[in-house]
């Protein structure tokens, strides 16, 4: 792509992220973000596609949206991958000088920022759930150190890379009901290091955490294996509840994947989410945010997970649960 003269007005970039011709939500939370850094630094907003067949997607974003796109049709993207990515978007950053590119921080978003800022030269900030102000600075909040600090880092040099926590903004609702308008190149690329051979999908399939109303969840904070007996014990109690877990516990084999809550495993809507020992890490409350109801049980006051509770209750599991199930078991029946 040949290199234009950088434009006088600032340019930002969506990566929308989608899957088997279906857009993600997170590109509709990624377009309320960077209208927000729009109304911080006056910028033209532009969604970029990348997909081997791009019109159903480019019709729908810029239909829900109003917001232009350029849709790069490549023949070589009819499975995902991260280097024609990384190349494509490169190639469009020196074309349009884009000041900021907006990422959904998500398991393909961080396969491809982390790449996409080494070779641009640019700062990326990644795991952002706000903006706001400071000194005249726009400022990116991020959650630092297991979630006991929120961090605001101020936007330095340009471009720059951020990755976005999904549901920390609400879906992006257009001033006008006029579609945006589409751009479509078709380009050829081709990956000299990598290639996706196919989709190999789990063989066991369940869909009971998603439906769930109630979930018991359990994170490092249970100390032993053993003690994961407290956690399904608890969940007996409640009707319609199941068992889940935060990645660490996956990661050691305790729970199965289908059981993993967060940012990498599953995004559910219960109508009561209990946490037990979940210090509430960024990733793990991607997962869970959407819960009607949350009761924590931590014996750490400082834990993060309290921030986004209902009901915290500071003890030891171990102490705790044992004592809920034994003044359960005196109920009426």
């Amino acid at each position: 792509m040949a290199a234009m003269r950088k434009p006088d007005k600032k340019i930002i970039f969506i990566i929308a992220e989608h899957h088997e011709s279906r857009t993600k939500s997170i590109v509709f939370e990624l377009a309320a973000c960077a209208d927000k850094i729009k109304k911080f630094c006056p910028a033209e907003i532009k969604v970029i596609i990348l997909e081997s067949e791009t019109e159903k997607l480019s019709f729908e974003i810029t239909r829900a949206t109003g917001l232009d796109a350029v849709a790069i049709e490549i023949n070589e993207l009819a499975l995902y991958n991260a280097e024609i990515y990384k190349t494509v978007i490169n190639d469009l950053a020196e074309e349009y000088f884009p000041s900021f590119i907006v990422i959904g921080h998500t398991a393909r978003g961080l396969d491809v920022a982390s790449g996409l800022a080494v070779r641009m030269k640019a700062a990326c900030i990644t795991g952002v759930e706000g903006l706001s102000e400071a000194g005249g600075r726009l400022c990116f909040k991020r959650q630092m150190f297991f979630g006991k600090i929120n961090a605001h880092i101020a936007a330095g040099s340009e471009p720059l890379i951020i990755t976005v926590q999904p549901g920390s903004f609400e879906a992006y609702k257009p001033d006008s009901a006029n579609p945006g308008r589409v751009e479509t190149r078709r380009v050829e690329c081709f990956a000299e290091l990598t290639r996706a051979t196919g989709i190999r999908r789990c063989k066991f399939q369940d869909s009971s955490i998603s439906e769930a109303k109630v979930i018991i969840s359990a994170g490092n904070g249970i100390g032993e294996k053993e003690n994961l007996d407290l956690i399904y014990r608890m969940a007996d109690v409640f009707p319609g509840s199941t068992v889940g877990g935060s990645r660490i516990l996956v990661d050691r084999g305790w729970l199965e994947y289908r059981q993993q809550v967060g940012l990498t495993g599953a995004r559910v809507a219960p109508e009561l989410y209990i946490a037990c020992g979940i210090s509430g890490a960024s990733q793990h409350l991607a997962g869970m945010r959407d819960a009607g109801f949350v009761v924590s049980i931590n014996k750490d006051p400082g834990a993060a997970i309290f921030n986004e509770s209902d009901v915290c209750i500071v003890e030891d599991l171990k102490k705790f649960i044992p004592a809920f199930l034994e003044e359960y078991g005196k109920r009426e029946i």
